[in-house]
């Protein structure tokens, strides 16, 4: 019924017109005038699929060019149903474009002056609402036809009458500058035109601040060297030369300084403007005040654009590489166009050292993983020599981070990744990077990362020894087992994990662990699986010859266990290889479901499901020998980067502490003011006063220090101490036990000596032979004793264990 009803639509719509090409065989219903006469209409099939004329598109565009002359002619002429047929193939849209934009062209391409063009512009504006929505009636079909699919097209207008309204109204503006008379009210109109258009800004106002910073610049120097010079060589005296220019660089660029600056500088600068910036540098050199005014303007625009580069979250992926070209523009400005001046350089240093850190810590991070990211792919995408220059300019942004710890515990994370997973591209670049850290941070920043390589290195030399001692055993082990020996202080800590290990590894494991601490007596292995790797060989029916899979230690107990069975469950899996649930889907997933699919998973699908079945693919093939089958990590979360940051902050809680009784010790007593200026001094992280009072109280509250009680107004405060005139206590000392949680001798966060606690002014030291005044452990042998700070009396005790 629907296709009825639109059938008889298009037939009665077709008796209007009058035109019957398109197959319809009809009585028209409005042929006759006899009222309420009944006619009946009968639509037939097409036989054969309808063609249009072969010089239909010429015909019609010239029936279009006709009808868009009308229009703007304000005559009339009778046209429809044109532009739909020009739509189907095999007629070109794209060829129909072009007609329009070749018959538009000649009406904005006359050769007519500038002024001419701006009137004809602005008459055609007033009339250009009813014209358009009559043209925009014939191209209707085109509008929602190809327009829509080819939105990216620019206007036919955008690409000359828009450019030469502009030109003609800077051109207008110019001569009213050069003193000649112009039409204000059609610059007016069309401004007006320009705003209502919403093209404002983008077309002319930035274009018009640029012409007038070149203008006033040029007219300047001009002035001065023409008229003025002139007026000295002609009939002034020598002697007036100097005061003459002065009067005009004052009146003409002194005046107006800062509304020069904060308009033009940057525009000249974002459109790296050298010669301009060159000129203006050299402008305001000649002026009282104007290299200083320049230098914070060009400080302030430093910080406001580096601002908006680190304070916007949703560009930390481009962050770095974002500093280090805005870093290159603007040496290139400093050096090229301000004649190195010096003040401008350091200027430049001081303006990055405040943007990069009024957003604490992220920076800092963010260098780590371009650093990484940079060391991962090496010479892939660069060779050694630019490598090397992008470390370079890497260490000119860390330059500038105050938080430096933040960016060592990041970048010893992420190169501990890359030396036990092998991803590091260049032994010589880590290298290299390590050598420019330790030249810019000392050796105490790096001693970690060097203990890394050390390790590595150290490790190489066991395995050797192993091996050696392997082959002089009476059953070697049929798999080659190779150790990396970490020392846990200079190494990421790893949740340890315990998994279940094929008895070959447990053995091969126990041989290892005798070798080694036969060697090394005293010391005690800790096993981390979860950076363990393993190659297996397997055979596949549908490939001839053994195949070698380059997987993790997960991925290995998994595979193994279909030497067992044909068939698993996760769970069957997770019970016999003991692999935490959430590393075992993720190795399932890069065994089943990545590109080497060397297990199958019913059902199928991208993720694992407690009710999955695995079991192992033989019709797998691949056309490579060894097969390294990626493991699917899981990106570093919210909660492991925040785990990081607050590793830092609790370290810097242990170096303010240790600073804080380091500057007592020496000073006696301080007030709080001073000794906060001197933690200033010595500390080397950023650091808010508040934290810094925050600690002092709990050193207070734990009896390292006490407030001086003469003067506790001041706030004064000083370590605590003993009076000499009073005996020592006896005491016992005892060391810490699950029924004694609380001993009398304890060790506070500092290292400092264990402290003693039944009086407020005493101090409990206990010397040793690497620390006379303080520093034995529980557990070690040695002596104790009292001693006051002050001098008093020192009485020995008895050795204790």
């Amino acid at each position: 019924m629907a296709e009825d009803i639109r059938q008889d639509k298009k037939a009665n719509f077709s008796a209007l017109t009058e035109h019957n090409n398109n197959g319809v065989t009809r009585t028209s219903g409005l042929a006759s005038n006899k009222a309420g006469a009944s006619k009946k209409l009968v639509i037939k099939n097409f036989k054969d699929r309808p063609k249009l004329a072969e010089n239909y598109t010429e015909d019609t565009w010239l029936k279009l060019r006709d009808a868009v002359g009308a229009i703007q002619n304000s005559t009339s002429i009778k046209q429809w149903r044109t532009c739909a047929p020009i739509k189907s193939p095999p007629h070109s849209t794209s060829s129909s474009v072009r007609s329009v934009r070749t018959m538009s062209r000649p009406r904005y391409t006359k050769s007519l002056d500038s002024l001419s063009f701006l009137k004809r512009m602005n008459r055609c504006w007033q009339d250009h609402c009813r014209q358009t929505i009559m043209i925009r009636s014939i191209f209707l079909f085109l509008d929602r036809t190809y327009v829509l699919q080819n939105s990216l097209l620019p206007s036919i207008c955008d690409g000359a009458v828009q450019k030469r309204t502009v030109d003609g109204i800077l051109e207008q503006i110019e001569r009213e500058r050069n003193g000649e008379t112009v039409d204000r009210s059609l610059l007016r109109s069309l401004l007006g035109m320009l705003s209502d258009l919403q093209v404002y800004k983008e077309s002319f106002e930035e274009r018009f601040l640029m012409e007038t910073n070149r203008l006033y610049a040029a007219e300047g120097q001009r002035l001065m060297q023409e008229r003025d010079n002139d007026r000295v060589i002609s009939y002034l005296d020598q002697s007036t030369q100097k005061p003459l220019i002065s009067n005009v660089e004052k009146q003409l660029l002194g005046e107006h300084m800062t509304a020069i600056l904060q308009k033009g500088l940057s525009i000249l600068v974002d459109g790296n403007r050298v010669m301009e910036l060159a000129l203006l540098y050299q402008l305001f050199s000649k002026v009282k005040g104007g290299l200083p005014t320049l230098l914070q303007h060009w400080r302030d625009y430093i910080k406001s654009f580096g601002g908006e580069i680190v304070g916007t979250p949703e560009k930390d992926k481009d962050m770095v590489q974002d500093l280090l070209d805005f870093k290159d523009k603007m040496d290139n400005v400093a050096q090229g166009c301000f004649n190195r001046n010096e003040s401008f350089i350091n200027a430049m240093k001081e303006a990055f050292e405040a943007f990069i850190n009024n957003r604490p810590n992220k920076p800092a991070e963010l260098i780590a993983k371009y650093v990484d990211c940079k060391l991962r792919a090496g010479n892939k995408e660069a060779t050694e020599e630019e490598l090397e220059r992008i470390l370079d300019k890497i260490m000119i942004i860390f330059r500038f981070i105050h938080g430096k710890d933040v960016f060592e515990a990041f970048y010893k994370k992420d190169l501990a990744k890359r030396l036990l997973v092998g991803k590091s591209a260049s032994v010589d670049a880590e290298k290299s990077m390590l050598s420019k850290l330790k030249h810019e941070c000392g050796a105490a920043f790096t001693s970690k990362l060097e203990g890394m390589f050390k390790d590595m290195e150290l490790s190489k030399d066991v395995m050797i020894q192993f091996k050696q001692y392997t082959q002089n055993q009476s059953e070697p082990s049929q798999m080659e087992l190779t150790v990396n020996i970490l020392t846990m202080g200079y190494w990421p800590s790893y949740t340890p994990m315990e998994v279940h290990l094929p008895p070959e590894m447990v053995k091969l494991q126990e041989v290892f662990k005798l070798f080694y601490l036969g060697k090394h007596s005293g010391r005690k292995l800790q096993w981390q699986p979860t950076l363990g790797h393993a190659v297996l060989k397997t055979e596949f029916k549908e490939v001839r010859g053994k195949k070698e899979l380059q997987v993790s230690l997960f991925q290995t107990l998994v595979l193994l266990m279909f030497n067992e069975g044909e068939e698993f469950s996760m769970e069957e899996i997770k019970s016999a290889t003991g692999i935490e649930e959430g590393e075992l889907r993720r190795t399932l997933q890069s065994l089943a479901c990545g590109k080497a699919r060397v297990l199958n998973k019913s059902p199928r699908g991208k993720d694992i499901e407690d009710g999955d079945r695995f079991n192992f693919n033989n019709d797998f093939r691949h056309k490579l020998f060894r097969i390294k089958i990626n493991q699917i990590q899981m990106k570093e979360t919210v909660e492991e980067q925040v785990s990081t940051t607050e590793r830092v902050f609790q370290d810097r809680q242990y170096q303010i502490d240790a600073a804080v009784v380091r500057i007592m010790k020496m000073r006696k007593t301080l007030s709080h003011n001073l000794l906060v200026s001197e933690l200033y001094n010595q500390l080397k992280f950023p650091v808010k006063p508040g934290d810094l009072k925050k600690r002092i109280e709990s050193l207070i509250d734990r009896d390292y220090m006490e407030r001086d009680k003469e003067s506790p107004n001041h706030g004064l405060s000083k370590l605590a101490s003993a009076d000499p005139d009073i005996a020592p206590p006896r005491l016992s000392l005892t060391c810490p036990t699950p029924s004694s949680p609380l001993p009398p001798c304890f060790w506070g966060p500092a290292q400092r000596g264990p402290v003693w606690r039944p009086e407020p002014h005493l101090v409990l030291h206990q010397p040793s032979q690497h620390h006379p005044q303080g520093g034995l452990r529980a557990g070690q042998a040695g002596s104790w004793g009292w001693r006051s700070l002050s001098g008093g009396w020192e009485t020995a005790g008895t050795n204790i264990r």
